[in-house]
């Protein structure tokens, strides 16, 4: 048999084939009543089963879980059933639970009987855990002839009587001394119309579970509270008219398509076959209008996410206690009165049959055989059934990811061709050709004393591998990704207003958000009047405002400052570092002294990174409070912005100190500048400083996906793995399998406190190390694009198998971080114009070419008219200007017999002999004002391209805003015929009567 289950907007619909036996509650059949084995024998158990009208005192309905309604001095349960067999009863006893019943439904706290009770947390619902959620009375039954449904009870997904779907999940402590503001919770739970039973755990028996069910008309009240969206009426789509030859050139692409392979990356329909096209108009849900919806089974009408959603949505809502503000499951969260609230998974995740042959066994199986499996890596998300199972906002977190990583291979593409093309041109290339051939040109040593003379060909290799990213492509390659940064960021965009339009976001409006208990705690003595609602809130004053923000901003220059403190101390550790490796025992060591100084220290680089972020994320945590927001957005986005600003700079502040400081303020032999009078600063390798730049953003960025992939999946699994291996140590191996389902989701991870923030900061610091600079290191989006492949089914995993079901929650787009995304293309313009300008040898290599070289005045730029730059590129020095204390120990003669008395180093300056001995010359001049009219051209020129391609692209594509349009125009239709239809009918009635009376619009 099938269950069919509709996906709104995913133009999906999924059906879940079960060929063994599937537990479903049908509707038109009575399931017999059980005796608990828990109802103490002097209680009599009789079911009655209200009707959808209710017992209702003002506007709250009172439902008991399996049709009992707890009273204070004995428990009834009663249901009477209408098509049912009939038994004696004595209806005066049932009156009379009526009557305590409709006492029981206002609770007035300052008279609560409950206060007084024995009994604080309501035992009377309590259930004894056993491995099998049922007991021997439970097999009785007192209406012949019909059976429970075993399936339900056994699953872990149903009340005990296997008819009640649990909801959602409430966790405490019997040790826990809450007890009055948790008891008055759940009699008020009660008194909305939610079922609620309890079961003690397995493992622990002072930890208790709370079963919560919604009924059919708890679920439509709410909904129609909550502007709940669902299905009406099937779309019609707006075919447009195609001309014949268009028609003819589709056959013939359809008949050539036939002979290539099927699309790989999307998911076999056959084979699994739990994908279908589905696409309904949705509406607002209302119970006046409830024969306009598309209802095939109450129970499945709501799907378990939006069960659940309406679920908490009543919980955030339910008072605790006496006071304007004691309101709330979030409050009683914090306080400690229950330990942990989610909705639980839909079953296991494995299946000992095939999903080819079988089917899936529900949803979550479903999930992770097409989606978080790794044999799928190369297939297409199933986002709407992401968005199903884990609501919007974690779909859209998918969606986004999903669209990154796509929009990443054209970047990868285009890397992969510039590093390809250097390696292609790397035995033509000039410049490289020179310094493999330059036996005869002795440099100045690189650090003090220790330090020898080194011949440049002894450089061969770094020059080789410093064409390979810094070749003729790389500024066309800085150019395309500015462009890329753009285009991807508007074709979101519109990627993201098809799904708003495809999930019902389009309308959807966040509701009003509620205060923060602590905004409400600081600042209760203050009130006026909300402009929105009209009620009284506690008011922030403007001066109390500004000085906390200034105090926070204070905070946030201070830890910059330490990162810039960490960074210094990096340097220290260059300079040190860098003699010391001269000087080592080791030949291989002491002759790539600066490739040790420089890996070694963006290793220590990385720890201290990792350290700073800890101690970051409490300071973030510090300055957010310490600025009292006054609603949870508010906090997320404050919190959101300083952790980024932290880390973006932790991450990247040594890369900056590469890319723009080292090497360019280090004087010159004989004047070199040291910091504090003590340590020479740390000059360039003799190929370049880009070589060392490409170090730094390969190790960091390597180190850093690896330890994040690490801490989002090994993590949770190692802690997984030890909560199982406790179980089976005290409970044997053999009886995990009957673990109920509450009790297996309650021992997996709850989802971060700060939701998905931590996946989003990764991807978001990823993408800066993409496009930052991505001209000193092509490879960057490839790198990006390989981790974020198995990021995605990482993601997956842990959300399908590791942590617990996050509760379902709305959202219509990404929030705060896109504009974090625009920022980092606007400043990825700026870095990678002077990455190329000033880090890159591109300018000096071009005024070379133009003016210096062999073709100097022809107006070309080959590889012919470098001839000669090298030597041109260095400068003289003269040994004997050496100051005492960077003198190196040897003397050079080691090369030619005799005692050198010239060396060379980068720079453009004039020999010891001229006019003025080591000036600037006016190739020095050239370049500079070169980099600078570079810096300039780039930048307004990109920025002009980027604002060009924002403006030709629209943020809606054309045929959805054609689709939104019709649609509009065809509910407006469809809601007047289904009223003109109503009020024919209506008058019909009225003639037949003889009455007529007016009714306006419901």
């Amino acid at each position: 048999m099938g269950l069919s289950l509709s996906i709104h907007g995913a133009e999906k619909r999924l059906q879940i084939h079960q060929r063994r036996s599937v537990a479903s509650r049908p509707g038109s059949r009575r399931l017999p009543v059980v005796r608990h084995s828990s109802l103490p024998p002097g209680r009599r158990s009789v079911k009655m089963e209200t009707s959808s009208s209710g017992i209702t005192n003002g506007r709250t309905k009172v439902f008991h879980p399996e049709g009992g309604v707890d009273l204070q001095s004995y428990q009834l349960d009663m249901q009477i059933l209408p098509d049912g067999p009939r038994s004696d009863v004595d209806f005066s006893e049932i009156l009379n639970a009526i009557q305590e019943m409709a006492k029981d439904v206002n609770i007035l706290f300052d008279e609560l009987e409950a206060v007084n009770s024995p009994c604080k947390d309501d035992d009377s619902l309590l259930h004894p855990g056993n491995l099998t959620s049922t007991s021997d009375d439970a097999s009785r039954l007192e209406a012949g002839g019909e059976t429970v449904p075993e399936k339900n009870k056994l699953n872990g997904l149903y009340f005990r009587d296997g008819k009640c779907r649990i909801d959602y999940i409430l966790v405490y402590r019997k040790s826990n001394p809450q007890m009055e503001k948790r008891e008055v919770f759940e009699r008020n739970i009660r008194a909305e119309g939610l079922q609620m039973e309890k079961e003690s755990s397995l493992i622990n028996s002072d930890i208790i579970f709370v079963k919560l069910h919604a009924p059919w008309e708890v679920l439509g009240r709410y909904a129609e509270q909550m502007n709940v969206r669902m299905p009406f009426r099937r779309k019609i789509y707006y075919l447009p008219r195609r001309y014949k030859f268009m028609s003819r050139i589709d056959k013939q692409i359809s008949r050539f398509r036939r002979w290539l392979p099927k699309k790989p990356m999307r998911l076999d329909k056959e084979t699994l076959p739990d994908l279908e096209e589905n696409d309904c108009y949705t509406a607002p849900f209302s119970q006046q209008r409830i024969h306009h919806f598309i209802i095939h089974n109450k129970d499945t009408f709501f799907n378990n996410a939006t069960r659940s959603r309406i679920v908490h949505h009543i919980l955030q809502r339910i008072k605790y206690e006496e006071g304007k503000n004691k309101i709330g499951l979030n409050r009683l969260l914090t306080n400690g009165s229950y330990e942990a609230a989610f909705p639980l998974h839909e079953g296991s995740y494995r299946s000992k049959n095939s999903i080819r042959t079988h089917g899936a066994v529900n949803h979550r199986h479903l999930l992770y055989e097409c989606w978080a499996s790794w044999g799928v890596w190369y297939k297409y998300q199933p986002l709407d059934l992401v968005r199903r199972y884990f609501g919007e906002k974690i779909g859209l977190y998918f969606a986004w990811l999903g669209w990154y990583t796509g929009m990443l291979f054209p970047a990868a593409f285009i890397g992969l061709f510039v590093f390809l093309y250097g390696v292609i041109t790397l035995d033509h290339c000039q410049v490289s050709k020179e310094v493999c051939q330059a036996t005869d040109i002795i440099m100045c040593p690189v650090c003090d004393k220790y330090c020898p003379f080194m011949r440049l060909s002894d450089s061969c290799v770094y020059a080789k591998v410093t064409h390979l990213f810094d070749n003729g492509a790389t500024v066309f390659f800085a150019v395309f990704m500015a462009v890329w940064a753009t285009v991807f960021l508007e074709f979101w965009k519109r990627r993201r207003a098809v799904i708003a339009y495809d999930w019902d976001l389009i309308d959807w409006e966040e509701e009003e958000e509620e205060i923060r208990p602590q905004f409400e705690a600081k600042y209760s003595k203050k009130e006026r009047m909300n402009p929105i609602s009209g009620k009284p809130e506690p008011y922030q004053a403007f001066a109390d405002k500004c000085s906390r923000l200034i105090v926070s901003a204070s905070g946030i220059f201070f830890m910059i400052c330490v990162v810039i403190a960490a960074v210094f101390g990096i340097v220290i550790y260059r300079v040190v570092t860098v003699s010391t490796f001269a000087a080592f025992k080791w030949a291989l060591i002491r002759n790539n002294s600066q490739v040790a100084t420089t890996g070694t220290a963006v290793c220590i680089n990385f720890c201290i990174i990792m350290l700073l972020n800890v101690l970051y994320e409490k300071v973030a945590l510090l300055l957010t409070n310490l600025e009292q927001p006054r609603t949870e957005s508010e906090w997320e986005n404050s919190f959101t912005l300083k952790m980024f600003l932290f880390q973006f700079v932790n991450l990247n502040s040594s890369t900056f100190y590469i890319a723009f400081f080292l090497g360019r303020f280090t004087g010159h032999p004989g004047a070199y500048l040291r910091l504090i009078n003590r340590w020479r600063l740390e000059e360039c390798h003799p190929s370049g400083c880009l070589i060392d730049l490409c170090m730094q953003m390969g190790i960091i960025m390597v180190l850093k996906q690896t330890w994040n992939n690490f801490m989002e999946l090994g993590y949770p699994l190692i802690q997984n793995w030890w909560t199982r291996r406790k179980v089976r140590q005290e409970h044997g191996p053999e009886r995990k399998i009957s673990f109920p389902q509450w009790e297996k989701d309650y021992n997996l991870q709850p989802m971060n406190a700060y939701g998905l923030f931590d996946e989003y900061l990764e991807m978001i610091l990823q993408f800066g190390f993409t496009t930052i600079f991505v001209a000193a290191f092509p490879l960057a989006p490839l790198l990006a694009l390989l981790n974020n492949i198995i990021e995605i089914r990482l993601d997956a995993y842990k959300f399908v198998t590791q942590w617990r079901r996050p509760l379902a929650s709305r959202a219509k787009d990404i929030g705060i971080w896109y504009g974090i995304l625009e920022g980092i293309g606007i400043l990825s313009v700026i870095t990678n114009a002077f990455v190329i300008a000033i880090t890159s040898d591109f300018i000096p290599r071009l005024v070379y070419a133009y003016k210096y070289g062999p073709c100097a005045g022809q107006g070309e730029a080959g590889q012919k008219c470098m001839v000669g730059y090298v030597n041109a590129s260095l400068s003289v020095f003269r040994i004997s200007d050496f100051e005492n204390r960077s003198e190196p120990e040897s003397d050079g003669s080691e090369f030619s017999g005799t005692p050198l008395k010239y060396c060379r180093y980068r720079d453009y300056r004039d020999p010891p002999h001229s006019l003025v001995p080591y000036g600037y010359t006016l190739q020095f001049w050239h370049v500079l004002a070169a980099r600078l009219a570079f810096i300039i051209v780039f930048e307004h020129l990109v920025f002009c391209i980027k604002h060009l391609i924002s403006y030709l692209i629209p943020d809606l594509p054309k045929d959805l805003r054609d689709r939104m349009r019709r649609e509009k125009y065809l509910i407006q239709e469809m809601m007047y015929e289904a009223e003109l239809e109503r009020l024919q009918k209506e008058r019909k009635e009225r003639k037949k009567n003889g009455k007529a009376h007016h009714n306006e619009w419901p």
